[in-house]
């Protein structure tokens, strides 16, 4: 794996900085946590205004122009500061102490989800083999925080609006698991680093090509994680158009922001998701990895051992690229928003399990089929012959899924195809 530092950060800290192990985990702990900690603060930021200028823009307007300067860059900022000086209320029929731990819950489980979300090459606070299975089940924590907040409001309209937002979040993880299956079959990996490792090159590595039924599981997975994170048109927990506001109608002030800051940042998640197993992760498609694959290595003497200036500057590459792929798809988020009318609760359930779950049920099922008939048709693997040697004789051992045979390539030799 190709790092900024060929040591963990905790072996640096405590070889080169003489600390106790202890002392080492526990910083090398608190600067992940403040590396994570910015990035999620920032990016329900950026995302909300965002989406006022792409509102603003669809509806013929300007969106924010005033606070920040031309573009209302610190526009967010300022409603942000406004919400901390709101006063903390409570309805006296609410379990207080309930009522105020909801809106953390929420907010825990979408950061928790960045610890296992790799941004580049190394760059991930927990590198899990089992990341994806990870990921997934710390997102699905969110359902918590929305179940307490409806149920501890003492209100019943807060109450129905956490089971009916409680009904979506359930029902639409699981076509989204089974289309989170559709590229791990393909891959034959948990780990969303050598995932990404496989689609290195050009594009037509990345898995969204590596047969039709990844193909179609990418639009799939997209509609589904729109859903599962609460995104018109299936915002129905706290559709504009009712006179209350779903599970959050009793909250005020810093409180209700944490709900919508959850939202933004889970946007990101699963847009990060959709960018490490279908687009590519932080590989940009044309050969920019290989032409720079010089600086693999090169540095100059720093004083610091394993550091590599040219791999920290390839990091910092793939971490751009992987960022504006998943800004690409949260911009589709918001413009999908401010286009599409809002569903029913009635069609939106009937959208889930009706529609999505039998589709991704059969891309599944497809996905695991495909290679197999490929075998026995055509005697290789996938139908192009972009991810490595695929034709097999008749005496041959059976074929390793290309992809598979990629990754140990790469890993016996040191160099990608």
């Amino acid at each position: 794996m190709h790092a900024l530092f060929a040591l963990t950060f905790q072996d640096f800290f405590a070889r080169d900085g003489g600390l106790s192990p202890e002392l080492a985990f526990l910083t090398t702990v608190l600067l992940h946590a403040v590396l994570l900690i910015s990035v999620f603060g920032f990016l329900p930021l950026f995302f909300i205004w965002l989406e006022r200028k792409v509102a603003g823009r669809i509806q013929d307007r300007l969106g924010p122009t005033r606070t920040g300067g031309k573009f209302g860059w610190l526009q967010t900022l300022a409603d942000g500061i406004k919400l901390i000086q709101k006063e903390d209320l409570w309805p006296t029929a609410a379990d207080s102490v309930i009522f105020r731990l909801a809106p953390y819950l929420a907010v825990v489980a979408s950061f928790a989800a960045f610890m296992v979300l790799p941004f580049s090459d190394g760059w991930v606070a927990v590198a899990l083999d089992s990341g994806v299975f990870m990921i997934l089940a710390l997102m699905s924590l969110e359902v918590l925080g929305i179940i307490l907040a409806g149920y501890s409001s003492g209100s019943k309209w807060s109450l129905f609006g956490a089971m009916r937002e409680a009904a979506q979040m359930v029902s639409y993880e699981i076509p989204m698991a089974l289309c989170v299956l559709v590229p791990l079959v393909a891959a034959g990996s948990l780990n969303f680093g050598e995932i990404a490792a496989l689609q290195s090159g050009t594009i037509a590595d990345w898995l969204i090509f590596h047969d039709p039924f990844t193909f179609l599981a990418f639009f799939t997975y997209f509609t589904v994680a729109t859903a599962s994170v609460k995104r018109a048109p299936f915002d129905l927990a706290e559709a504009e158009s009712e006179l209350v506001g779903g599970f959050h109608t009793e909250y005020s002030g810093l409180r209700w922001s944490f709900f919508f800051m959850a939202e933004y940042a889970s946007m990101f998640a699963v847009s990060g998701i959709a960018v490490l197993l279908f687009l590519g992760g932080w590989h940009t498609g044309i050969g920019v990895e290989n032409a720079l694959g010089g600086l693999r290595g090169w540095s100059p003497d720093v004083g610091v051992q394993g550091f590599s200036l040219g791999s920290y500057i390839l990091n910092v590459i793939g971490a751009q690229v992987f960022m504006l792929k998943a800004f690409g798809l949260v911009f589709v988020q918001i413009w999908v928003r401010w286009t599409l009318p809002r569903l029913r609760i009635d069609q939106v359930m009937t959208c889930c399990l009706k529609y999505l779950v039998p589709i991704s049920c059969f891309l599944f099922l497809g996905a695991v089929l495909w290679p197999l008939v490929l075998a026995t048709s055509l005697g290789q693997t996938t139908w192009t012959p972009v991810l490595g040697p695929k034709v097999m004789s008749q005496h041959s051992a059976p074929a390793v899924p290309p992809v598979v045979s990629k990754l140990a390539t790469t890993a016996e030799t040191g160099v990608d195809r």
